[in-house]
């Protein structure tokens, strides 16, 4: 029996959800927390997280982290989503409420995100539907859109809009007048408009809805008696119409409208009514599950099938054509380093993955040129989308390639957290040596006998001692490489 944990830090509400797994793979929920911590009403005019805002997401984690104080961090998932991608100083935010958790926490790009949520609604949902399926989900500071079919997500997009900013923006001080309607709508065809056409032509059998804000929506059309389930384009109307008449939130009563959502259904509710128009959805169903039971299930997968990352790093090697026997070569002596010089560098265990997924991308530039094709490999993993990998993960593949010869400097590490830029160096020493030992893109390397660790000092004894006499291009490229060490303060010895 294993316990897992999600934690879904959205830009309205934290929620974590607890499950358990039984032998058979069968997922029991065991506990569901909600807190409304508003973070994306949290942002000051700089874009940075204030003080208050960060208090109310640290005390919610506080609590939080209690309840899972005996959980290893392999079996807890916490991510973070629109606001902390979008606010300035969420890296030392992230260092508070990791400390109040007790785990880790990554922080997901849009579409990863988008991805993690068509699972968690696709094993909501019956297995026996075979068509295509729409999925959305309205969060405090973007909407996801999703196509897919059976758990296979086929088109993803998330477009910067939600309950919180719209409400926000469009709905000032809890006015519900007509003119906030109007642009509030408009703003959000407008968002809508670069995936409409391209959406409607691919069509979909059937149309779900995930999280807190269609959720909302169904339950008010249901105890208002409009209708028993579903949602439609002329329910929403009439809600609307009613929110209308109410002229403003202070006087606003709806059946089945909660306090605590009620300051942000007005901006959720014009950016369901929109792409119920921009889409031409009929009907749309709601489901329980969204980004954490995806993030369950996204866990579960990697410790039963196959992790997603090896399956995108695959597919980035046939994209861009990588020579893969000499990824592989480069790859096997990477791990082998890492091996011998763990301990002495304190290398977390998790870390030599992601250095073998480096060593597996190293020459990714080369599809667009031999000059500088480090620079185009980091450039390309850093802006490319990566499913199953987190942003920080994401930096991690694009500073390793980034730095795997020629010149390095200690800037090129400044995009990772401070804390673990030293542990990143490393890892840029060990695939730099692996590769410089396969520059003849020979299968067998020159053996190492010895190596010899101090904090920035590496010190490699070679099995054939005459290195000037039997390999004076490896010993050529060894010189040039501790001349280009010294830049960042680690020594070569050889």
């Amino acid at each position: 029996m294993r316990k897992l944990a999600a934690i879904d830090l959205g830009s309205n509400s934290f929620h974590m959800i607890v499950v358990q797994l039984d032998a058979q793979g069968q997922v029991t929920i065991l506990d569901r927390l909600r807190e409304p911590v508003r973070l994306g009403g949290g942002l000051d005019a700089k874009g940075n997280l204030t003080k208050e805002a960060q208090q109310r997401a640290v005390a919610c984690l506080q609590r939080f982290g209690e309840r899972l104080r005996d959980f290893p961090s392999e079996n807890v998932a916490a991510v973070g989503t629109n606001t902390l991608r979008m606010t300035k100083n969420a890296r030392e935010f992230l260092l508070l409420a990791e400390a109040a958790l007790g785990h880790p926490i990554a922080i997901i790009s849009g579409r990863e995100e988008a991805r993690l949520i068509y699972l968690g609604v696709a094993h909501s949902l019956a297995q026996d539907q075979r068509g295509k399926r729409f999925v959305m989900d309205i969060g405090g500071g973007s909407t996801e859109l999703i196509i897919g079919k059976g758990f296979e997500p086929l088109h993803l997009e998330s477009l910067r809009m939600g309950c919180v900013s719209s409400s926000q923006r469009f709905f000032p001080d809890g006015n519900l007048g007509k003119a906030c309607w109007e642009k509030a709508l408009t703003a959000a065809h407008l968002d809508l408009l670069p995936v409409k056409a391209s959406y409607r032509e691919i069509g979909w059998e059937s149309a779900t809805g995930a999280s807190g804000t269609i959720r909302s929506v169904k339950k008010v059309i249901q105890q208002t008696g409009l209708a028993p389930y579903g949602i439609t384009l002329d329910d929403m109307q009439k809600i609307r119409a009613m929110m209308t008449e109410a002229g403003h939130i202070d006087k606003l009563k709806l059946a089945g409208l909660s306090d605590d959502r009620k300051p942000v259904f007005a901006g959720g509710l014009a950016i369901l009514i929109a792409v119920f128009e921009a889409l031409k959805i009929r009907r749309m169903f709601v489901s329980d599950g969204a980004l954490r039971e995806g993030l369950i299930y996204d866990r579960l997968d990697r410790y039963q099938h196959e992790d997603l990352r090896d399956k995108t790093v695959r597919g980035l090697q046939q994209r861009f054509q990588v020579n893969l026997p000499q990824a592989e070569v480069v790859q096997k002596t990477a791990h082998k380093l890492f091996n011998r010089c763990r301990d002495d560098w304190k290398l977390p265990e998790h870390l030599d993955t992601l250095l073998c997924w480096a060593a597996d991308l190293h020459e990714l530039g080369l599809a667009i040129s031999h000059s500088s094709y480090h620079k185009h490999g980091g450039y390309l993993l850093e802006n490319a989308d990566l499913p199953g990998f987190s942003s920080e993960e994401q930096r991690w593949l694009s500073v390793l390639v980034r730095t795997h010869r020629q010149k390095i400097s200690p800037k090129l590490f400044d995009v990772l957290d401070g804390r673990h830029r030293q542990t990143a160096l490393y890892l840029s020493v060990l695939l730099r040596l692996s590769v410089l030992l396969h520059r003849s893109h020979n299968e067998h390397a020159p053996r190492i006998e010895r190596i010899k660790l101090g904090k920035n000092r590496i010190e490699l004894r070679f099995a054939e001692p005459d290195l000037a006499g039997k390999r004076p291009l490896l010993l050529a490229d060894l010189e040039r490489e501790k001349a280009f060490l010294a830049a960042v303060d680690v020594d070569l010895v050889f």
